[in-house]
Formats: C-alpha cells, sequence, structure tokens
C-alpha cells in the first residue's frame, strides 16, 4: 500500500498543474479477498496464520502470567508494570503495563489475541469449504479452526465474562462491531465449535502434527470448558474419553515433561502446548529468564535469565516433603562457579525466593526452547475426579481419579472417608501443586468462587498485603475496545 499512496500523491500533484489522473488499485497486501482460500495451499497457509495469536498469546507470556501473578503460587519482582496483577491495581486502560511496553503480559493481549484468532478462523470456516483440494485434509482443516475458535473464545470468557461472540468473518467495519453476549450464550457456541471439530476427522496421537491438536485434544478442550460452566456431566463424560482413549499417559517422572531435551518423548502427556521455536527469529516466550537466577546466574536455568518470577514460600511449603513435584521448585541453585548459592541470596528482593524449574533452558543462547503446556493428561483425571464429586459424592471412582496423580507425585492415597466438600477442596488442591507456573489457578480461584478468602493468605515481605475485590473476578474489558466499538459496554463492576 506505501506505493499506491505515494501514486495518490503523484495524482495530486499532477491535478494541481492541471492534468487528470486515474488510478485503478488491484490490492494484494490483504488475504481477505476473493482471490483466497481457493487451493489447498491457501487453505493451509489460512489455517497457520489462526495458530499465529497463540504465539502473541505466549509471548509474554500474557497468557500464563495474567493468571500466576493474581493467584496465590508465583509473585513477580515489581517491574514494568507486573505488580499491578499482583497487587489489583491495574485500570480499565491497563495504563501500567502500556505504559512499560509490557501490554503482551497483559490481559489487553488476551483480548487482542484472542478476536484476532477469531477472526481468522472465522475466514477459514466462511471460505475453505469452497477450496478445490482433498476433502479429507479439508474437513481437517475446517476442523482446525473450529478448535481454535472455542479455544479463543473459552480464553476471553473465562478471562473477562460475558463477551462478544463473533462466527462471521468482517467485510465492513459495521460487520465487525458486535455486542456482548452472556457467558451461557458463549458457552453454547464453544460446544458448537467443538462438536464441530470433533467430527472433523482430526488425527490422533501419535499421527497428529506437532502443535496441533488431536482428537482427543478436542474432548480436553471440551471437558475443561465444561467444567468452567459447570456442567458436570459433560465435563466427566469428555475428560474420561481422553483417558479411556489410551492414547496418552503419564511420564513416570513428573520432571520429564518440562525437561527441555524430553520435550517429544513428553508429548506422550503435553497433549498440546505452544510449540516455542529454538531459533531466531522465532516465536517464543521470555518463561526461562523470569523463572531463572537474575544475571543468568544459575548453571541449570538459562544462559540469559533476570529474576523476575517466583513462587510464594507459603506454596512451597503447602508441599508434602515426598511430593516428587516440589522438585519442580527449589530454595537453593548451583551457580557458574558451581557453588550452592543459599535462599537468602537468590534475589535481592527477599530471603525468601523460591525458584521455579518448570521451564529450566540451560542451553540456548536466545531462551526460546522450552514448551508451554496448554493440555495436559493430568487435567483431564483431575477434572473427571471433580465432576464425578459434584455429581455422586466422594465415589470410589473420584478416588480413583485423584489417587492416579498423587500415584505419580509419590504420595499415599488422598484419606478416605471425605465428605463431598472436603474431597473437592482436596481436588482443587491438588490442581494447585499439579498445574501451578501453567496459567491456571487464577482461574480455579474464580470460576470456584474462592479467591477472595485465598489469595490474601498469599503474601510475603515483597507484597505484604494483597486485597483483591468482587470486581476483580473478571477483569475489565480494555478500554481501547470500548473506545472503538460503540455496542460494547465495560463490565458492570468496573464501570
Amino acid at each position: 500500500m506505501r506505493n499506491y499512496h505515494k501514486l495518490i500523491g503523484l495524482c495530486l500533484a499532477f491535478a494541481l498543474l492541471n492534468t487528470s489522473c486515474e488510478l485503478e488499485e488491484t490490492i494484494y497486501s490483504s488475504i481477505y479477498t476473493e482471490a483466497f482460500y481457493k487451493t489447498a495451499a491457501d487453505a493451509e497457509k489460512g489455517l497457520v496464520a489462526v495458530y499465529d495469536p497463540l504465539a502473541d498469546l505466549c509471548s509474554g507470556p500474557a497468557l500464563t502470567l495474567v493468571s500466576d501473578f493474581s493467584a496465590d503460587q508465583c509473585y513477580p519482582r515489581a517491574v514494568v508494570g507486573r505488580n499491578t496483577l499482583t497487587l489489583f491495581e491495574y485500570d480499565a486502560n491497563y495504563t501500567t503495563q502500556r505504559t512499560a511496553g509490557r501490554t503482551n503480559e497483559s490481559p489487553q493481549q488476551i483480548w487482542i489475541s484472542c478476536y484476532d484468532g477469531i477472526e481468522k478462523a472465522n475466514w477459514i470456516i466462511a471460505k475453505v469449504p469452497d477450496a478445490i483440494m482433498d476433502a479429507t485434509r479439508k474437513g481437517q482443516i475446517i476442523g482446525e479452526a473450529y478448535f481454535l475458535r472455542a479455544y479463543y473464545l473459552w480464553t476471553l470468557t473465562k478471562t473477562f465474562g460475558d463477551v462478544p461472540i463473533k462466527t462471521m468473518p468482517s467485510t465492513s467495519e459495521e460487520e465487525a462491531i458486535v455486542g456482548k453476549s452472556p457467558k451461557a450464550d458463549v458457552y453454547k457456541q464453544i460446544y458448537s465449535d467443538l462438536d464441530q471439530a470433533t467430527s472433523a476427522g482430526l488425527l490422533s496421537y501419535p499421527s497428529v502434527e506437532k502443535g496441533r491438536p488431536s482428537k482427543e485434544v478436542v474432548s480436553a478442550l471440551y471437558a475443561k470448558a465444561a467444567l468452567y460452566n459447570e456442567d458436570w456431566q459433560k465435563a466427566l463424560q469428555k475428560a474420561q474419553e481422553v483417558i479411556s482413549s489410551g492414547k496418552y499417559s503419564l511420564m513416570p517422572d513428573v520432571r520429564d515433561v518440562y525437561r527441555y531435551d524430553k520435550e517429544d518423548a513428553a508429548r506422550i502427556e503435553n497433549m498440546w502446548a505452544f510449540e516455542s521455536a529454538p531459533i531466531s527469529p522465532g516465536r517464543g516466550h521470555q518463561l526461562s529468564g523470569l523463572c531463572g537466577p537474575t544475571g543468568s546466574a544459575g548453571v541449570d536455568y538459562s544462559r540469559n535469565s533476570f529474576g523476575s518470577m517466583f513462587a510464594y514460600q507459603t506454596f512451597y511449603d503447602s508441599f508434602d516433603p515426598k511430593d516428587k513435584r516440589r522438585l519442580l521448585l527449589d530454595t537453593t541453585y548451583v551457580n557458574r562457579a558451581g557453588a550452592t548459592v543459599p535462599q537468602r541470596s537468590i534475589t535481592p528482593i527477599t530471603t525468601k525466593g523460591v525458584l521455579i524449574k518448570k521451564y529450566q533452558d540451560p542451553i540456548s543462547t536466545i531462551g526460546l526452547i522450552n514448551n508451554i503446556p496448554l493440555f495436559r493428561l493430568p487435567d483431564m483425571y483431575l477434572i473427571a475426579a471433580e465432576a464425578e464429586a459434584r455429581l455422586n459424592g466422594a465415589s470410589a471412582n473420584a478416588y480413583g481419579f485423584v489417587n492416579v496423580i498423587r500415584k505419580r507425585a509419590g504420595l499415599d492415597d488422598l484419606a478416605a472417608g471425605l465428605s463431598k466438600e472436603a474431597f473437592i477442596n482436596a481436588v482443587i488442591q491438588e490442581r494447585a501443586w499439579e498445574f501451578f507456573a501453567e496459567g491456571d489457578r487464577w482461574y480455579d480461584l474464580t470460576r470456584t468462587g474462592t479467591f477472595l478468602a485465598v489469595v490474601p493468605k498469599a503474601v510475603n515481605n515483597v507484597y505484604p498485603v494483597r486485597n483483591p475485590t468482587a470486581k476483580n473476578k473478571y477483569f475489565p474489558i480494555p478500554q481501547d475496545e470500548i473506545n472503538a466499538n460503540p455496542k460494547i459496554e465495560q463490565n458492570p463492576d468496573w464501570k
């Protein structure tokens, strides 16, 4: 378009010299034209574009940090606006993050990326059915687009509550302006999209390409969406479908799920992940840098770490010492001289720093190597345990699901004879130990209505007081979006 604008300028200049100029433009700069989505190559390229917003979500990564810095497991060093999430001091403009150039760590990035992905998925769903290509692959491409649209929509509604539902591509500004829908309708759309993806002929693991959702991953998202929708029967059904498929299994050693050199082997458990690229330029994230010691000091952590994300001591202390998952946290590290650095010297901001070891990358010079888990098999067991308990109490089946996870962690079975409420609380706690630093915990606390009681207890000398309020259950819709769309109203508690 730059050359086009130059031509317009020339035409105006000639007009001033009593010369006429006519210009007909053929637009090549947009893929949203009738000339695209005609061939198999077009369809494949268009589908890749639907995945690109996932990389935008994971670069900050807003997809994990928005939850992790808000909850009771992890906290940030107070730089570039990260502490506004921890202290619940953000506004609808997300002013601090934007001023610091860190929109990619904020809820605003979630909104931007998810609607970008939805728009791109809509073009696939609308246009690819008419493409001239193999019918089986065509169906799979459309199915992946439905899955991704459901994933983006679910990410939006768990973050913001009632949100716009958009199922058609925009060819005009008028079509792009859509009002919010109630959360119940959002989940109806998610279910519908996942039904379409389920019937699309997607491949099962291990035949599926890296980074693509398998048939079982569609059921995994269905199970988790149903859990958040308090549709317990559907959540149980879909989680059991994944478990009983036999396509996935737990890694014997939980630490191997996250090892940079066991990424491919870990796919047996890590069902769908953001596939970080260990190249430059590449689509990566900064978790290795955030979690490693400052000054790249930890030989096992990262060659480019800056020490800005830690676990609360209270969370570390909540683990049974026998729990193998606690090995993914540490209160010491070995520096590059081979000396053991004590806890009091891990970080200058506190003597109680606890390091997170899920994203260690000791070899890459650009810090892009670790995948970020999006759906792991343990989620299916714990969803099944919770849904079964909510339906039938602390049944033998419910115990069976949660004890699979505890056994891998090296723990005894969950205490027998728990009440329904006590069992569900135990499962939620199991989720905390299993999925820390994976962007899950805040949403568990908000969906269960426990964040107001739990979060104020997660304090230390860095953050001695933390007081979320009821309005923090959902994040405010970015003010930029409200300014641009007259049909959107701010979340009621944020008006």
